[in-house]
């Protein structure tokens, strides 16, 4: 079943790099209290992923918080440290929490992950953005198939 507007985000652990290495970062402690905008994309380093989506959400961070945003967090299905690879390829520099789902289990919780297989990637997220509000979904835009439009960081300021 695919996470909806209303539900509660499911309980998780995933990773993310710091200085000192992976660390586990629950995702209930993540999200208590907060306005998060989370965002997903298939896979770090692909095109458009490097090209738009991650690099939308790190320029328009400033306005994203103006409009209640507390924090964003970037989750892939890749290990943590490919995230924290494409992180500093990126200049991230903590504008966006970069979560790895190293084995899609957080994913298929949200009943958001896809089949990459015929593009060698194996089991992927979906392409999507959300916010969540105290642990609870508030909006959700899932893309079609190829499509980069709803997920995008001026997609979400357009509907906050």
């Amino acid at each position: 079943m695919t996470i909806k507007i209303g539900d509660k985000i499911p309980s998780a652990t995933l990773m993310t790099m710091t200085d000192d290495g992976p660390q586990a970062v629950r995702i209930d402690d993540l999200f208590a209290g907060k306005t998060t905008a989370l965002f997903a994309v298939p896979g770090a380093f692909t095109p458009t992923c490097s090209a738009r989506h991650l690099p939308g959400f790190r320029d328009r961070a400033g306005e994203l918080r103006g409009k209640g945003i507390d924090q964003i967090a970037c989750v892939s299905v890749n290990d943590a440290f490919v995230m924290g690879a494409w992180a500093a390829d990126q200049d991230i520099n903590g504008e966006v929490i970069m979560l790895a789902d190293g084995n899609g289990d957080f994913t298929r919780s949200l009943g958001l992950e896809m089949d990459a297989s015929k593009f060698g990637m194996g089991g992927r997220s979906q392409r999507y953005s959300m916010v969540i509000s105290d642990g609870k979904v508030t909006s959700l835009n899932v893309e079609e198939g190829g499509e980069f439009r709803v997920s995008s960081a001026d997609y979400l300021l357009d509907v906050l």
